[in-house]
């Protein structure tokens, strides 16, 4: 899709409010003709030459009322201007987010999270700069069309003079819009960064406190900002000076019209109603050949915004973007499904099976290959292996995290087609080796959005073994813990994780490592109490602690991408080497 394409879907998407307000704006450029024509009549009736017999204080009420009259017309205009312009920008967010929301979590943005709020904010407001600006040329094409018109019925060879230079000087100034154009995708990129890299530090405060870094870390974080300074300082300079040629153009085209109205006003051929007229459309004309530059400016920036939104897809057609969907403005209006979980009891997990899962990762070519398992009811699994066996690989690709490869999935005999929308709550419940926590009070971070039912909350701290360490917060659960959790342990960001997951009632839970920050007795408690709480839960569990492979009745040993082994920890420790190695590797003593 190129960009007059891209340009037509998004006036289309709404074409009735895109054409009321091209009508309402082409109105309004024109509406000055009328005031101009009566200025000529000012003019001239006070030098006895007005073809209108209104007098001086009847003009002067009509110019009054054509000025009343354009006020409420601008009025008119916001609100249809408002209400297009903005649809096209939530359309374009909508769409752009719901994709992103479909893909598998290891893909879902393909850029650092600084670049994605460019993206979602930048770029989309300049396709929605574009398009709105092309109701505006509209409309002062119309008018310079109009004015034109009647100036060269005037006084032709004045219209020629003045205007002309006018049009070569600004389109020279506008040919420097492919260099503010670059600055400004500097700037935008090195805007960008910064917005990254405050987000890394923020994510990153324990890190970059235990290796020291702080000093290394704010020198990067200033050349950053020195960068974005500097292209920022480019991008508003160039601005400046193509506004300064802009409004000065005006000054330029009334010095010419002084330096040859003279002559044609004592010939006769020229009044000063004339004269009055040609610089008050002279304001106008100039902001029309400025306008259609920036619309210009807009549509090559738009040309680059498309190009940087489809990166964004992956691959997925740029029409994506555009594709019709309901906005839900209006009260009253259905809600979109939201996807939810079922009481039905062929829903509720008796087994699944997982048979020839298979996923290789593009740059390394590395995954998981052939994998063959099932899981019961109430069951405790765990997957185990050394460093880059593929465990977390293969948690992903069971729950649709990382795009579909070879296999199936069945779940009760059913085949899982989309596993990234089906393992969802309340079927499944996942949380990853860095649990996901925002700068949000701990009671929202663990109901992210869902509502709280009775003591259904206080359960699952309990279940979480969380309960003391939120009396002891100094908000209790309304404590903000700051960005990604910050403010807790390492322990408690892995608690405060498991109580989002058991507070939701999945059917199957899958842990990836979740009790790796935590000491032996109270990974104990958690698992006791899990099973207190849900006596019929089914469990995946990553993990090569002693506790949950003790606990575990079934043990998947990884290597390699591959399944090595299985069984139980006391069939392992006769008949493999890796879970063996596994096993005793804490105990081994150095002398």
């Amino acid at each position: 899709m190129n960009t007059y394409q891209y340009l037509w879907r998004l006036i289309m998407y709404r074409p009735l409010r895109y054409f009321i307000n091209a009508i309402a704006w082409t109105i309004i450029y024109l509406a000055p003709i009328a005031p101009g024509l009566l200025t000529k009549e000012f003019f001239d009736s006070l030098t006895g030459n007005s073809k209108l017999g209104y007098g001086v204080w009847g003009l002067i009420a009509l110019l009054m009322a054509a000025a009343v009259g354009r006020i409420i017309l601008i009025v008119i205009g916001f609100i249809t201007d408002v209400n297009f312009r903005f649809r096209m920008g939530m359309l374009l967010r909508r769409n752009l987010l719901e994709h992103v929301l479909k893909q598998p979590g290891a893909q879902a943005i393909p850029v650092s999270p600084g670049e994605a709020i460019s993206h979602f904010r930048d770029d989309v407001d300049q396709s929605e700069e574009a398009a709105s600006w092309s109701v505006d040329v509209f409309g002062m094409t119309c008018f310079a069309l109009v004015s034109g018109y009647i100036l060269i019925r005037i006084d032709a060879q004045m219209t020629l003079l003045v205007f002309m230079p006018i049009v070569f000087v600004i389109t020279a100034a506008q040919l420097a819009t492919v260099r503010l154009q670059k600055y400004r995708a500097a700037s935008r990129e090195a805007t960008s960064k910064v917005t990254g890299e405050i987000s890394e530090m923020f994510g990153n405060v324990q890190a970059i406190q235990v290796a020291g870094a702080e000093e290394r870390v704010i020198a990067r974080f200033r050349s950053f900002g020195d960068n974005r300074r500097k292209a920022m300082l480019k991008d508003r300079l160039m601005t400046e000076v193509l506004d300064s040629i802009f409004s000065n153009s005006v000054n330029l085209g009334t010095g010419l019209i002084l330096l040859l109205a003279g002559t044609k006003m004592r010939a006769g051929t020229f009044t000063v109603g004339d004269f009055a007229l040609f610089v008050y459309y002279l304001t106008f004309v100039t902001q029309f050949i400025s306008n259609v530059g920036k619309f210009i400016t807009y549509f090559k920036q738009m040309s680059v915004s498309l190009e940087r939104l489809t990166f964004l897809l992956q691959g997925a057609s740029a029409k994506v973007l555009t594709m019709v969907n309901s906005l839900h403005l209006k009260s009253g209006s259905p809600l979109p499904a939201m996807a939810e979980g079922t009481d039905k009891r062929e829903d509720h997990l008796q087994q699944l099976d997982v048979r020839g899962l298979t996923y290789a990762y593009a740059d390394t070519g590395r995954g998981i290959s052939d994998i063959r398992f099932s899981l019961k009811r109430g069951s405790f699994t765990v997957v185990t292996g050394t460093i880059g066996s593929g465990k977390t690989t293969l948690v992903r690709s069971l729950l649709g995290l990382l795009p579909k490869g070879e296999g199936t999935i069945a779940w009760n005999g059913v085949p899982v087609e989309d596993p990234g929308t089906f393992f969802t709550p309340a079927r499944s419940a996942y949380t990853a080796q860095v649990p996901r926590l925002y700068s949000d009070t701990l009671r929202n971070n663990i109901l992210l959005g869902q509502a709280e039912q009775g003591d259904s909350l206080q359960q699952s701290l309990h279940a979480a073994v969380m309960e003391f360490d939120v009396a002891q917060l100094p908000g209790g659960l309304d404590t903000v813990i700051g960005p990604r959790g910050v403010k807790l342990s390492g322990g408690q960001a892995q608690r405060t994780a498991a109580a989002r997951m058991l507070v939701r009632d999945a059917e199957l839970y899958v842990f990836d490592d979740l009790s790796s920050a935590l000491d032996v007795e109270t990974e104990q408690q958690l698992w006791e109490r899990m099973f207190q709480r849900r006596a019929d839960a089914t469990c995946l569990v990553v993990s090569h602690r002693k506790t949950a492979l003790t606990r575990a009745d079934h043990i998947i040993v990884m290597k390699d991408g591959r399944i090595e082994a299985e069984g139980t920890s006391e069939e392992l420790l006769l008949r493999s080497e890796t879970f063996q190695k596994l096993w005793y590797g804490d105990e081994r003593q150095t002398d």
